[in-house]
């Protein structure tokens, strides 16, 4: 009973041994990476850095994904990266942060990786390069790494954790033949990502010349619009922290929470989607303090790089019994603002620089609700703002059609995850 257990529910006919079970850091060389982050002050012509970005892409690591760093050669030999290298996210603000993982496959040999990350190298004599990295993707590696994570102000996983971790592999061929399948899903996924990429790009471009008015619309009788007014974001609406965390005390009520993972994700957040947010409670103070209404546009105020702060998204609709979460801030605009318009004026580079640019920290930068309240817009009048959203929503909705077959094979390669592993 115990064998029929170690056998997957979707299978290749011509494969029929029942899988074997190891430690995980039996199959691979594990290494944490000693003391490399993603400092912007090295950022430059030097070596080129696997980050905790990379563990999210929607395709596997190529040096067109990486950082360049300025280091001395001693500390990129501590942590150098090769072909075939599988990484992880060892550490993160949110438990959930931890285990993303991705491949490198590239041959450029002048490659470190960041602190928060780790590197299994694996033992061919036992298991495919291909197969650890999808391994590693399955719901039940991801959860027991998860379920190790030991949490202070972050949480963060280490090699003993690792070392308990238990996972099944069947023999090699049946190994690659697993990998080729599950590569050929992921060439879709790349090509889908490609095409949503290059979409969103062409949206940027127009943004960037709207947005320094380089392109500027007219009235629907011709007329020009009046001028645009510069605006701390202080002054057009209010910052609130919040204090609701993922517990539920008895007594308090029941309610849906938003977090960090949904706005960095830039998800939609609507009366559809809440039922998939964490169930927790709140007090009557957290009830009434960190309400979600129309309008509202939520911030990540924190990550590990300076330039990844400032993920946002806007709320379409009043939400009943749903907060965000202590690592979000909220701004509530109290100035009259196009909520189309509001999808867009603070996801602009001019924006998203000035943010990075007062982010303090050093292995986790931040950014306070007074310097966010400091951020310069320029502001349009009401009906331009109207205009500008009318122009770019249609690119939007494109986009969306694409990120819509982009999730549906993501679905589709997430459950052969879950039925072609054990």
């Amino acid at each position: 009973m115990i064998e029929a257990m170690n056998i997957p529910k979707l299978r290749f006919p011509e494969f029929q041994d029942i899988w074997a079970s190891d430690n995980l850091i039996s199959l691979s060389k594990v290494k944490m990476s000693n003391g490399v982050f993603n400092d912007p002050k090295k950022v430059g012509s030097g070596y080129r850095l696997i980050n905790v970005k990379d563990m999210y892409i929607d395709r596997k690591i190529d040096i067109d994904t990486l950082t360049f760093l300025e280091l001395d050669k001693t500390e990129f030999e501590r942590n150098k990266a090769a072909w075939g290298d599988v990484f992880f996210t060892r550490s993160s603000l949110v438990k959930e942060g931890i285990a993303f993982s991705n491949i490198y496959v590239d041959t450029f040999e002048d490659v470190t990786y960041d602190g928060h990350l780790v590197r299994m190298r694996p033992n061919q004599d036992i298991v495919g390069t291909f197969f650890l990295s999808y391994l590693l993707k399955t719901s039940l590696s991801r959860k027991q790494l998860i379920l190790r994570g030991k949490t202070t102000t972050m949480t963060t996983i280490g090699q003993e954790d690792i070392s308990t971790v238990v996972v099944s592999y069947p023999t090699k061929p049946e190994q690659t033949k697993i990998a080729a399948f599950l590569t050929s899903v992921d060439t879709k996924i790349e090509q889908l990502a490609k095409k949503q990429e290059l979409l969103s790009e062409y949206k940027k471009g127009l943004m960037e010349k709207i947005f320094s008015q380089a392109i500027r619309f007219k009235a629907d009788d011709g007329s020009n619009f009046p001028d645009w007014e510069e605006k701390r974001l202080g002054d057009i609406g209010e910052f609130k922290t919040s204090s609701v965390d993922k517990k539920i005390v008895e007594g308090q009520k029941l309610i849906r929470l938003v977090n960090y993972m949904n706005v960095f994700k830039h998800e939609n957040i609507d009366s559809s989607a809440i039922k998939n947010l964490m169930t927790v409670s709140a007090n009557e103070t957290q009830l009434n303090s960190s309400n979600l209404k129309r309008g509202d546009i939520l911030f990540t105020p924190s990550s590990e790089t300076p330039d990844d702060i400032g993920h946002s998204v806007v709320i379409f609709e009043d939400l009943v019994d749903t907060l965000y979460s202590y690592h979000l801030i909220r701004f509530r605009p109290k100035a009259k603002l196009d909520i189309l318009y509001s999808h867009y004026f603070c996801n602009i580079s001019d924006v998203l620089r000035q943010i990075s640019r007062v982010a303090t920290g050093s292995t986790r930068f931040t950014v306070s609700l007074s310097e966010f309240s400091k951020i310069q817009v320029n502001l349009p009048s009401l009906p331009e703002q109207t205009k500008i959203a009318n122009f770019l929503s249609p690119i939007d909705s494109k986009i969306e059609q694409i990120a819509k077959q982009l999730y549906e094979t993501k679905q589709f390669k997430k459950a052969l995850l879950q039925q072609m592993f054990v």
